[in-house]
């Protein structure tokens, strides 16, 4: 687990793939208690997942106040979300947004396109740039607008492109996890005027991101 930063508020790291976001009920330690074990022995705060099976660039807070300072910037849409996923089958357009109405089946724990506003459904936007094509998949970089349960999943898995690896919503090839990271956030420091960028890469050797051998940041 590499750490990018860390001062007296937050720490920002990079969470590898297959550890949850929050302890489980059978046991398996999240992330949280992950950090407490090996980074930081404190108070530490929560402020937005990643699904177990996708890695990357985390944010979490020292004290109540930050907490309250970067969960309010995640509220307004001001703390940004960059995600590099790879999709079976080559997207078309290759830059765009989807605008779509998602109901969340918490007893099946899945997402789905929905026709009609109704209990349970919410409004999903992201906006999306195909960044290379290879071997019949897309290597695309997404920008969430809001933050719903499995939501780039389930968008792109609705428009017969699911992402590489994603067997739950559609995926054909299981040779690899879910190919989705969280590549970069940006947000305001609690306390400081400053504006702060960190990002990171998935592993350039794992399947299916080693079909691009020139991926950077």
């Amino acid at each position: 687990m590499r750490v990018l930063f860390e001062d007296e508020e937050i720490i920002v790291l990079v969470k590898p793939v297959g550890i949850p976001s929050e302890d489980t009920k059978t046991g398996e330690k999240g992330i949280i208690s992950i950090i407490g074990e090996e980074i930081y022995n404190g108070e530490i705060h929560l402020l937005h997942r990643l699904d177990r099976n996708v890695g990357g660039v985390m944010v979490f807070a020292k004290t109540k106040k930050s907490a309250a300072s970067i969960s309010r910037q995640i509220q307004d849409n001001t703390f940004e979300k960059h995600y590099l996923a790879v999709t079976d089958g080559i997207i078309s357009e290759k830059n765009g947004v989807y605008k779509d109405l998602l109901f969340k089946d918490s007893s099946r724990n899945r997402s789905y396109v929905v026709n009609r506003m109704r209990k349970g459904v919410k409004e999903a936007s992201l906006q999306y740039s195909v960044i290379k094509e290879a071997e019949g998949k897309s290597l695309v970089k997404v920008k969430l607008h809001t933050g719903r349960t499995h939501q780039i999943r389930v968008q792109f898995s609705s428009r017969k492109t699911p992402l590489t690896g994603d067997i739950k919503y559609g995926s054909k090839d299981r040779n690899s996890s879910i190919a989705l990271f969280s590549h970069s956030v940006t947000f305001r420091h609690p306390s400081k005027n400053e504006t702060l960028t960190f990002s990171a890469l998935p592993e350039k050797s794992d399947y299916p991101w080693n079909l691009w051998s020139d991926l950077n940041e």
